[in-house]
């Protein structure tokens, strides 16, 4: 093999032998140049001068009441429509149009919990602080029953709660659970506010 000559096919250069004192053979200098160039290069985790940084893992998206559109049966996909359309509603300054799409919602699917979601977001805006928490508990009662909690759930209940606590004068703990939304959705809770656009 040209250039990685094995040293028992080599004289020894300048009185150094070309085996070492075990008798294995010492290594020529172009697979000690390779080594010099590839080992660090491995070692510092550089691929074509660029370092590797890790990314933190992708945050689930949180689940919107347009998004859970389709995952479910029929019944309620036409009570998210209901509650979508209410949300526009609310978002166009329109509670009282926005509330019947909402009681609709319920009618027509009432283990929808999205329509709870929204009902609590309504109740919570208008300063009705009892019916927003009942109405959040019974969204977070049918995720529960449903399987769906977790961080693409939990945003909206974790900072709805903050916002019915910070509402009710408890203001440590609604510090703490904003922290958690934030955590979960810093573009959702940075205001710490839920609006109608940002559910819908």
């Amino acid at each position: 093999m040209r250039g990685w000559r094995v040293a028992a096919d080599l004289e020894p250069i300048n009185g150094f032998p070309l085996r070492d004192v075990r008798g294995w053979p010492v290594v020529t200098f172009p697979f000690r140049l390779a080594c010099a160039i590839v080992v660090p290069l491995v070692l510092g985790g550089c691929v074509g001068g660029q370092r590797y940084i890790p990314q933190p893992a992708p945050k689930a998206r949180p689940l919107t009441a347009s998004a859970a559109i389709g995952l479910d049966d029929p019944a309620r996909d036409a009570s998210l429509r209901l509650v979508v359309a209410g949300l526009d509603d609310d978002e166009a300054g329109r509670p009282s149009r926005a509330l019947a799409s909402y009681q609709r919602a319920v009618r027509v699917d009432p283990t929808n919990p999205f329509a709870f979601l929204a009902l609590s977001r309504h109740h919570l805006e208008g300063d009705s602080i009892d019916e927003a928490s009942a109405f959040l508990d019974q969204a977070r009662s049918l995720f529960e029953s449903e399987q769906r909690l977790g961080p693409s759930v939990d945003v909206w209940g974790v900072g709805l709660r903050a916002g019915i606590d910070q509402a009710a004068g408890r203001t440590e703990r609604a510090d703490a659970l904003f922290d958690r939304a934030r955590a979960l959705s810093p573009e959702i809770w940075g205001d710490e506010r839920l609006s109608a656009e940002e559910l819908r």
